[in-house]
């Protein structure tokens, strides 16, 4: 039986940056990326050209299936990802199992 081998030492430490130089510390948390930015700003821009919200009010109320589209499809996208509460007052959560016995359907 051969002894066992030590591990392989850690080659982010002693990696070098691809284009060379020192890399960046990247994005700050918080700060949007720009294609985003510059992708939502057109897609406002094209929103305005086509009536707005005037518009899109208009096209919910032309059929119930447009109106089932924007309130299960593009209303959510408003809505925040995650609810989050007030640290000083947390958000409650309760699971409740209950346990029905229908009249004369019981047990003898």
């Amino acid at each position: 039986m051969g002894q066992p081998q030590a591990a392989a030492p850690d080659k982010k430490s002693s990696e070098k940056p691809l284009f060379g130089g020192k890399a960046g510390p990247g994005r700050p948390k918080g700060v949007p990326n720009k294609t985003t930015v510059a992708a939502k700003d057109a897609i406002a821009k094209a929103a305005d050209a086509l009536g707005g919200a005037d518009r899109l009010v208009a096209w919910a109320k032309e059929d119930p299936a447009n109106e089932k589209i924007f309130w299960g499809t593009i209303y959510p996208k408003l809505l925040p990802l995650q609810v989050s509460g007030d640290p000083s007052s947390p958000l409650a959560h309760r699971v409740e199992m209950v346990i029905v016995d229908p009249p004369g359907q019981g047990t003898a």
